[in-house]
Order: C-alpha cells, then structure tokens, then sequence
C-alpha cells in the first residue's frame, strides 16, 4: 500500500496565509503550494525534499507575493489557470485546467476548477480526499467575492462540483484552520433554502 502523501503548512505574511508543501514520502519529491510571503519559511516547509514545481491556486496577492523570488530560488516551473493571469500580471510556465494531473514523486494531485472568489481558481485534491482549496471555501462560508456575478459563480462551483465530494473530504484553506466538508454541508444546504437578495456578494457566511 503506497504511504499517503505529506502535507505540510506554514502561515505567513501580513494577512496570515498558508502556504503548503506537498511531499511524496517514497521519492521525497516536493511542491510548493501558493507562495504566499517569507521565503526563508517557504524554504523551511520544503526542507529535506526535492522541489519539482510551484503550484498558485489563484493570482491574489497574498498568496503569490514570493512568487518570483521562490521560481528563482528554487528553479522550478509555476503551474496555474490562465484566468487568473491577469490579477496579478503572473505568467506561468504551465497553464492548468480542470482535469489535469500534477505528479509528485510517484503520486499525483488532480486540478479542479473552482472559480467564484477569483475566475481561475483551482483546487488540488490528492489521492486520500485531502483537498487544497485555496479561497475557494472556509469553515462557514464561501471565499469574498466582489460582485453579484461572482457570488452566483461561486454558488455554482459549490453546488455542482464542492459538495459533490464525499462528506469525509478534509478541505485545506489558504486562511484558517482545516475542516471536514460533511461537517459544513448542513448550514450549506440551509443557506439555498432562504431567500437572498439578487445583488449579494461580498463576505458571506452560510448563516445569512
């Protein structure tokens, strides 16, 4: 039976942001996870493994504000969905879409297109159910949007394709603290029985 793969975080920057280091225990094999800020810490999170790429979730600045310095650093490609070039002008060496396999080592991560909080979000799900999602969803709600066109984009993703994964799923947030898919399922499902006006958006939590 092949050993599951190591997910290790760091929080850093100035909005506390995790950063994630992807290992395959077998090959020692690396990615880095959203280059938030604190190079020497992002370092640190890969320590003792071979770095084979970086991978953003979405163009914000919090979490790509050390991305130049890490692809220099470390001599890797960058990995992201093209809709998100634009946010923060980043180019990529590989352009993701949903669907697509990301190896580490002799395991792999599966791209899903998440989009809502920024058009080119994705998450990572790895082969045991654990999921980076970025600021796709946190614990009581879904990631800020900034218009009611996003907000609508963002019910859909949860809709068709986040609660769609089993309720055993453990979600892997680019702020706060892990959770289980299931234990949010509830108030999510809930929250699409009361009536919200047309134009929300912004920070919203599931108890609205």
């Amino acid at each position: 039976m092949t050993d599951a793969l190591i997910l290790k975080s760091a929080s850093v920057g100035p909005w506390p942001m995790n950063s994630y280091a992807v290992i395959c225990p077998e090959t020692r094999q690396s990615l880095l996870i959203d280059p938030g800020a604190e190079p020497d810490t992002l370092l640190e999170l890969l320590a003792d493994s071979t770095p084979a790429g970086i991978v953003v979730t979405h163009g914000h600045l919090d979490h790509v504000d050390a991305l130049d310095e890490m692809k220099t650093r470390l001599g890797v490609p960058v990995s992201m969905h093209p809709g998100d070039a634009p946010l923060a002008h980043l180019e990529a060496n590989i352009w993701l879409a949903d669907g697509d396999i990301i190896p580490v080592g002799n395991q792999a991560l599966r791209v899903i297109h998440t989009p809502g909080h920024t058009p080119g979000m994705v998450s990572l799900m790895l082969p045991d159910q654990r999921v980076i999602v970025g600021d796709t969803i946190f614990q009581g709600g879904p990631g800020r949007t900034w218009a009611p066109y996003y907000f609508k984009m963002t019910l859909e993703t949860m809709q068709n394709v986040v609660f769609r994964w089993p309720d055993d799923t453990v979600c892997f947030p680019g702020h706060g603290p892990s959770f289980r898919l299931g234990d949010e399922r509830p108030a999510f499902e809930a929250f699409l029985q009361r009536p919200h006006p047309a134009e929300l958006y912004g920070d919203v939590t599931w108890e609205m």
